[in-house]
């Protein structure tokens, strides 16, 4: 997860797909006369993409030290004590920085003479101009503040989770960015504002989750009586850990206390408190049933395509992806009532989503919902990821070199029954990826859910394909760190398909069903994302189709409803993706035959990064046309004479 001042503003989104095009002999307008086209030769071709992909580096180390978030994200100490400027008007000086350097790339270089990877990086580079150019049409639509990706949980976050601290300089940053935070924070406050001014509403449960999140933050020592707050504790450790190591003297160590107290009193508090008034004085005007952004903003139905084609990174409409959802729905559906019967059900489905909601006390199927619960979750989420990591070389080519840690989410972001997600460790190693689960409510976990989770947010998902990502050498690093939604939640719920393939898992038919539960889970929002935001469903409309179709609890349907609404089209970016991953295999399969090997496919999904699923498709074409060409000019094998009779 990558979250820098656009994501904070919420301009982070791709648009359709273009290509990089350039003037090339032979061709001409109409009507001149046509030179013939000359092939470049292998040199040039080498020595034009050596220089584009030094050029990228360059122009990439400009636009990292425009985000001091982004910066501390890779594992980076430059402009330490600093938080983003979150001002529209610094979006758009970025946005005005991206276009020169797509002008200057398409002046400069020649895209007939590169190589296709080098291609694909052009396109990518010139693609992403074109998501934040369309996304700032749409910079008020989005909502600043919600309970699911707001700044109010996010900047906490940071500082305790992400800001190492590991001398006393580290220490002085943490504090510079305490009281960096308030200004960031009334930035995007005057942004929510101004959005509201232009009619956009935040809904009821979302500025209710602001409201708690922000109180949580700034309760107990040293804002209120009781126990250290979060961020208090976590500076306290920080401080003790460098006075124990000798890094800092008690003098020191004293002043830090005092120079932290202090930015958390007069400026972190103050912050966060007009946060909370503001969302306070907001749920006068908040819907309490909401329904989504294409009928209730200004420019809703525009705004809700333009978050369809930045999500899947395709042209498809939100009728097709509501018909996409549909026939999903009833395939898995078929698949589980096979599940039920092995199971030994005799009910219907739908009755056996009831038995499987309600059986809470049943251990078989449920956690204890206590500390105790939570604990064992952890210890068998970890166990299921340190069993698929065996088998990985079998699938393969390139493993990740970061390490992998299951965690819970800290107390003042946890939310009943709120999906899990994964933190991308650094390139370099040094932080691991984590895997978080929300688990104040271990009714919203059942175990059947446990394995497909820990392979989405783990191993095969999201951890190796980032951590892989970040640790290609032989790429531009931008490719290493971009983020194409379709391509990477697409890649997380391919992973729960291919981790069926592996040795031990998914062993018991409950298991398996919690598999398919997910697939179909993936499935409904393509219904209900589209249902709501295209089709004017309501939260309790969606709610009654969620719950009606899969064995969720009903806490994760709620849950899962709410963030379909402050999320528009983000949902149908996982189904779209995985879709679009299988067919590329079945069709690598079906063209290469005996020659395809499972674990160049996934090398080669993997081993350029992130992208639009056009140029995904692209790539893999590539390989299977180079794979072609190797058998072909391979020799061939002697044939086995019979032995004389």
């Amino acid at each position: 997860m990558r979250i820098g001042l656009t994501a904070l503003a919420l301009v982070l989104a791709a648009c359709g797909p273009t290509t990089g095009t350039s003037e090339t002999a032979g061709t001409s307008p109409a009507g001149t006369e046509v030179t013939e086209t000359v092939e470049p030769t292998a040199e040039e071709i080498e020595a034009e993409t050596a220089r584009l992909n030094a050029w990228f580096d360059e122009k990439y180390e400009e636009e990292l030290m425009m985000s001091p978030i982004q910066l501390t994200f890779i594992g980076r100490k430059d402009r330490y004590g600093e938080i983003d400027d979150m001002t529209v008007e610094a979006m758009e000086e970025q946005l005005a920085w991206k276009a020169a350097t797509v002008e200057e790339m398409k002046s400069t270089f020649d895209y007939d003479k590169l190589t296709p990877e080098a291609k694909n990086s052009w396109d990518i580079w010139e693609y992403q101009y074109e998501q934040q150019k369309e996304g700032m049409k749409y910079v008020y639509n989005g909502f600043t503040f919600d309970q699911m990706n707001g700044p109010q949980a996010f900047l906490a976050t940071f500082l305790i989770q992400f800001h190492r601290v590991e001398s006393l300089e580290d220490m002085e940053a943490y504090i510079s960015r305490i009281r960096a935070s308030g200004r960031a924070g009334g930035q995007l406050l005057d942004h929510a504002k101004t959005a509201a001014e232009k009619g956009v509403q935040t809904p009821d449960f979302a500025l209710e989750g602001v409201i708690d999140q922000s109180r949580k933050i700034i309760t107990g020592a040293p804002f209120t009586e009781g126990d250290d707050s979060d961020i208090w504790a976590d500076i306290k450790t920080e401080i003790s850990t460098l006075q124990d190591a000798g890094t800092i003297d008690e003098a020191q160590a004293e002043t830090l206390l005092a120079d932290a107290e202090a930015a958390l009193l007069e400026t972190f508090q103050p912050g966060y408190q007009a946060i909370i008034d503001w969302a306070e004085a907001e749920l006068e005007n908040a819907p309490a049933n909401p329904t989504g952004v294409g009928t209730t903003q200004p420019d809703g139905e525009a705004y809700y395509n333009y978050r369809l084609r930045a999500m899947t990174t395709t042209n498809l409409t939100a009728d097709e992806i509501h018909q996409i959802g549909l026939d999903e729905v009833a395939r898995l559906q078929g698949e589980m009532e096979a599940i039920k019967e092995d199971y030994g059900f005799e009910g219907t489905l739908q009755e056996f989503f009831t038995f499987l909601r309600e059986s809470t006390d049943n251990r078989d199927l449920y956690y204890e919902d206590n500390d105790a619960g939570a604990e064992a979750y952890i210890a068998d989420a970890t166990a299921a990821i340190e069993n698929i990591k065996t088998m990985l070389p079998d699938y393969f080519g390139i493993l990740p070199k970061a390490d992998l840690i299951v965690k819970r989410v800290e107390p003042f972001r946890e939310q009943d029954g709120a999906a899990q997600h994964y933190y991308s460790g650094t390139p370099d190693g040094s932080r691991p990826g984590i895997y978080y689960a929300h688990l104040s409510d271990m009714t919203a976990m059942p175990k059947r859910e446990l394995e497909v989770i820990a392979y989405h947010e783990g191993l095969p998902g999201h951890h190796m394909q980032i951590s892989i990502a970040q640790e290609i050498e032989d790429l531009p690093q931008f490719r290493t760190q971009a983020g194409f939604t379709a391509y990477s939640e697409g890649w997380g719920l391919y992973s729960e398909w291919l981790a069926k393939e592996m040795d031990g898992t998914y062993v018991d038919p409950i298991s398996d069903f919690g598999r398919l539960g997910s697939e179909i889970w993936r499935a409904i929002r393509l219904v209900v994302d589209t249902g709501l935001h295209s089709k004017g469903w309501t939260e309790e409309e969606a709610f009654e189709y969620f719950v009606s179709n899969a064995a969720v609890t009903e806490a994760q349907a709620r849950s899962e409803i709410q963030r379909y609404i402050v999320m528009p089209g983000q949902a149908t970016a996982y189904k779209i993706g995985m879709i679009k991953i299988q067919e590329l295999r079945a069709d690598a399969e079906a063209e290469l035959g005996d020659a395809f090997d499972i674990r160049a496919f996934h090398d080669v999904i993997l081993g350029g990064g992130a992208m639009p699923l056009e140029i995904l498709e692209r790539r893999v074409d590539q390989w299977v046309e180079d794979v072609k060409a190797e058998s072909a000019d391979a020799p061939a094998e002697p044939a086995e004479l019979e032995p004389a009779e």
